[in-house]
């Protein structure tokens, strides 16, 4: 569990378009086996610390004629960002997918100082 001991706590979110690759014959679309999309997302300003940060698919358009396989996270979180990663195998063909994710966590206040 993650404790936030600062009264000052910021939330961000975004809903972002990971890609599109229906329109162009992208590897998400045409490929097979192992593929992965990653996309760094920077938030307006940083947190204090490190935020906890979510991230769901608000839209995916999958073939039907295949397996639908997905797995979206967040990677490398920092107080200043994150990638998202999208992850799909086997024979899955994905035309386009979108994310939405939110992070929380203490954010700096004119009222922080530090002796040292």
């Amino acid at each position: 569990m993650k404790h936030l001991v600062n009264q000052t706590i910021g939330i961000e979110q975004g809903d972002d378009v990971l890609f599109s690759d229906y329109e162009d014959g992208g590897e998400m679309w045409t490929g097979q086996g192992s593929r992965e999309r990653r996309r760094l997302v920077q938030f307006r300003e940083p947190f204090k610390d490190t935020p906890a940060v979510h991230v769901s698919l608000s839209m995916w358009d999958m073939d039907s004629a295949a397996n639908v396989r997905a797995d979206v996270g967040a990677e490398n979180i920092t107080p200043k960002g994150f990638d998202v990663v999208f992850r799909t195998w086997g024979d899955t063909r994905v035309a386009r997918a979108r994310i939405r994710w939110m992070a929380i966590g203490a954010i700096h206040h004119d009222d922080d100082w530090e002796l040292y």
